[in-house]
C-alpha cells in the first residue's frame, strides 16, 4: 500500500510557509502523494467541522506546490463537477499536469452541501447522470485532437484543447462516493475509488468489492483499478480496543494502515487537517506543525 500526506490546506497552519514544509519533507521521507480537498464556502453559524471553516482552493495549493517539489504525485479528493464546466476543468487540469511534469490525480464527486449548490447555481437532479456526462467530455477533450460532444447536459462544439496533459491519454480519474450509485460509477467509469473523511473504515472492505464488481459487470478488469484512502489521523493516547480506525496512538495507527492494506486499499494519505486540534482556525499554527513532522516521521515509508 502507497503511502501519501496531506500537506497544510484546512485552518490556521495552511500558510505557504508550512505547505512548503510539509511537502518538501514528505517527499524526502518517500511519500508517494499529497492529497488536498475542496470547501467552496461554510454556513454562516459555521455549524459545520471545523475543518471546512478556512480552506485554500485545492487546485491552485498543488500548482504551488508543484512548483516546490519535484517527484511527489498530487492529487485532489475531491472536486465536485457540478460546480464547475468540464471544459473550464479540463483546460485547468491539464496545465496543471504540465506544470508538474505529469503528476497529478485527479479525484472528483458530486458534493453534499446544499449551501455550495445553491451558491454555485447548481442543482442535485439528475447529478448521477451529469457525472456520467461530465467524465465524457473532460476525456473528449484530453484525448481528441478536435473534440465535439451534443448531450443533455454539455453542448461542445467543434473545437480544440491544446496543449494536452503530459499523462496519456489523460490524467487518472478517481471518484469519490459511499452510495451505491456512487461505487458503481467508480467501477464503471473511472480509474479507481476514493473514499471520504466520513468513510467507515471498518468495513471499507465491502465498498472496495462493490467497486470491484461494478467494473466485472462492465468488461473492465477490476485489478488495476486504485482505492485510495483519506486517512483522517487523531494521534492520542492509547484508546480502548474498540476505538476508531486512525484514533490512538502512532503505533495503533500503524497497526491501522495495515489492516487497511489488507481490505484492499492500494494508497492511503494521512491527512491531519480533519483532526479538530491541527486543522482548525483557532488552532496554534506552529504546534500543528510540530506535531505533523511527529507524524511525517512515524509513518514515513521509508522509515
Amino acid at each position: 500500500m502507497e503511502i501519501g500526506f496531506a500537506p497544510p490546506i484546512s485552518g490556521s497552519w495552511a500558510t505557504p510557509e508550512n505547505m512548503i514544509h510539509v511537502a518538501r519533507r514528505a517527499e524526502q521521507l518517500g511519500y508517494h502523494s499529497l492529497w488536498t480537498f475542496q470547501r467552496l464556502l461554510v454556513p454562516a453559524d459555521l455549524n459545520w467541522s471545523e475543518a471546512y471553516h478556512s480552506v485554500q482552493d485545492p487546485l491552485i495549493t498543488l500548482a504551488f506546490l508543484a512548483a516546490h517539489t519535484t517527484r511527489i504525485r498530487l492529487g485532489v479528493a475531491v472536486l465536485n463537477m457540478p460546480f464547475i464546466s468540464p471544459v473550464v476543468l479540463a483546460k485547468q487540469t491539464t496545465t496543471l499536469d504540465i506544470l508538474a511534469g505529469g503528476r497529478l490525480d485527479l479525484g472528483l464527486g458530486l458534493g453534499w452541501a446544499d449551501e455550495e449548490y445553491q451558491a454555485t447555481g447548481a442543482t442535485k437532479h439528475r447529478r448521477g447522470h451529469l457525472a456520467d456526462e461530465f467524465l465524457v467530455v473532460l476525456r473528449t477533450l484530453w484525448q481528441n485532437d478536435v473534440a465535439e460532444h451534443h448531450g443533455e447536459f454539455y453542448q461542445v462544439p467543434p473545437t480544440r484543447l491544446e496543449p494536452k496533459p503530459v499523462q496519456r491519454p489523460h490524467p487518472p480519474i478517481l471518484l469519490g462516493g459511499h452510495a451505491p450509485a456512487a461505487l458503481s460509477r467508480a467501477g464503471r467509469l473511472a480509474d479507481g475509488w476514493v473514499s471520504g473523511s466520513q468513510a467507515d473504515l471498518t468495513s471499507i472492505g465491502e465498498a472496495v468489492a462493490t467497486v470491484k464488481a461494478a467494473a466485472a459487470d462492465a468488461g473492465r478488469d477490476p485489478r488495476p483499478l486504485r482505492f485510495v484512502c483519506r486517512g483522517a489521523v487523531r494521534v492520542r493516547p492509547a484508546g480502548p480496543p474498540e476505538r476508531q480506525p486512525l484514533t490512538g496512538t502512532l503505533e495503533q495507527v500503524q497497526s491501522d494502515l495495515n489492516r487497511l492494506a489488507e481490505a484492499g486499499i492500494t494508497e492511503l494519505f494521512v491527512d491531519l487537517n480533519f483532526d479538530p486540534e491541527i486543522g482548525s482556525p483557532r488552532a496554534d499554527a506552529q504546534a500543528s506543525l510540530r506535531r505533523a513532522e511527529e507524524v511525517l516521521d512515524a509513518l514515513a515509508p521509508t522509515r
